[in-house]
């Protein structure tokens, strides 16, 4: 019989929890890049790591915190993990992963759980080593510098309140919002074209490791679509990604939206997987 078990990792598990996070660096750039700033302390993580093993050899992993991540889980792994968030109680605010295995646990979850605010069950996961020859980057779009945090604002929270449904203002009144878009404009990951003291264009490159990385919140000001700004906004930030950060870009779309994925796909991106998110 295999002898299972499931329990929170330690700082002392690094490696080895490194070793299957790297395993798929794209799938799991999310978290790997967290954890290679943080390591495995919850504090500093923001959330517990839980690890799944079979036979004393750490198979599966598990994010716990804002997010509830599935990382490399086998179907064991998932029950496993489905049986302790369950004792736990729900604490996330999504449940986010590749599609089989965050369907596994939702199904798991959801008698409990449930109902979710949203169930998006298919969003294509699409990846790029190249810049594609059909559309030209925007010169305009550039880094964001610290100073022009307050000219962003508005546009971040416009695209997460139409991508999620609710504002990111909400609660804590958007201090860890404001906190995550300041930290990427330091770290140079945020890019946006900007006239007359508005942004047309945004996007930042959330995740890096120096595998892959992902770019995320893409938007483009509502008077301004159907010009083409998505593409050629796109190609410049997939420009700087390529030739500052990693050699490999993802991101992943909802599977309705379908301009967007024939704007990726103009862009150089190619479908190789699906995500599935789970909002609470």
């Amino acid at each position: 019989m295999t002898q299972t078990t499931t329990r929170v990792l330690e700082p002392s598990d690094l490696g080895a929890a490194l070793a299957i996070l790297e395993s798929e660096p794209v799938v799991n750039a999310f978290v790997t890049a967290r954890v290679r700033i943080a390591g495995l302390d919850p504090w500093r993580l923001g959330g517990e790591m839980w690890g799944w093993y079979a036979d004393g050899r750490l198979r599966s992993l598990c994010y716990s915190g804002a997010n509830l991540v599935p990382i490399c889980a086998t179907p064991e792994a998932v029950r496993g993990f489905a049986d302790r968030a369950r004792r736990a109680g729900r604490r996330c605010s999504s449940i986010v992963g590749p599609a089989e295995p965050t369907a596994q646990l939702w199904r798991l979850l959801e008698p409990g759980w449930g109902p979710a605010r949203e169930v998006r069950a298919h969003q294509p996961l699409m990846v790029t080593e190249s810049l594609s020859a059909e559309v030209t980057p925007d010169p305009l779009v550039r880094r964001i510098r610290k100073d022009e945090m307050d000219v962003l604002m508005p546009a971040c929270v416009a695209m997460f309140t139409e991508e999620v449904g609710i504002s990111p203002l909400a609660g804590d009144g958007g201090l860890l919002y404001q906190a995550r878009v300041a930290e990427l404009i330091g770290a140079g990951r945020s890019f946006a074209r900007i006239e007359d003291g508005k942004v047309l264009f945004k996007a930042e490159i959330g995740a890096a490791t120096p595998q892959a990385c992902q770019i995320q919140g893409v938007w483009v000001a509502p008077e301004h679509r159907g010009r083409g700004l998505s593409e050629t906004g796109m190609a410049a930030v997939l420009r700087y990604a390529l030739a500052d950060v990693a050699p490999v870009v993802s991101l992943y779309v909802n599977d309705y939206n379908t301009p967007a994925r024939r704007a990726y796909a103009r862009v150089g991106f190619r479908e190789t997987g699906a995500f599935m998110s789970v909002l609470f």
